[in-house]
Formats: structure tokens, sequence, C-alpha cells
């Protein structure tokens, strides 16, 4: 192989890392997006959880109380 060849090879091989990275780039884009449409989802759901969580520890005091007074 000539140095001329060589030189071309190590063309071509930069030449589709290049295009490797970029593609990379997007793809890493893409999943920042899904990252953070994730991280609202959970956001929402463990709102909503201490929520319910809040809701059934009222209920749990009013029983007690109830069942205190009948006793």
């Amino acid at each position: 192989m000539t140095v001329d060849e060589r030189i071309e090879a190590l063309t071509q091989s930069l030449e589709l890392l290049t295009h490797d990275v970029h593609d990379m780039q997007h793809v890493v884009h893409d999943m920042q997006h899904v990252m953070r449409d994730m991280q609202g989802f959970i956001r929402e759901v463990a709102e909503g959880t201490a929520r319910l969580l809040h809701v059934a520890q009222v209920h749990e005091q009013r029983i007690g109380k109830l069942e205190g007074q009948t006793d």
C-alpha cells in the first residue's frame, strides 16, 4: 500500500467516524428529550402517590376516631 493509498484510507475512515459521531449526537439529543419527558412523568406519579398517601392517612385517622368513639 502506497502512502497516498494509506492517506486515502485514513481520510475515508475519518469521514465515516465523523458521520458516526454526528449520528450519535442526534441520538443523544433525542434521548435527552425522552429523559426529560420521563422525569416529568415520574415527578407526576410521585406527587400523585404522595397525595394518595395523605388521603389514606386522613381516612385511617377518621376510622380510628370512629372506632374509638364506639368502644
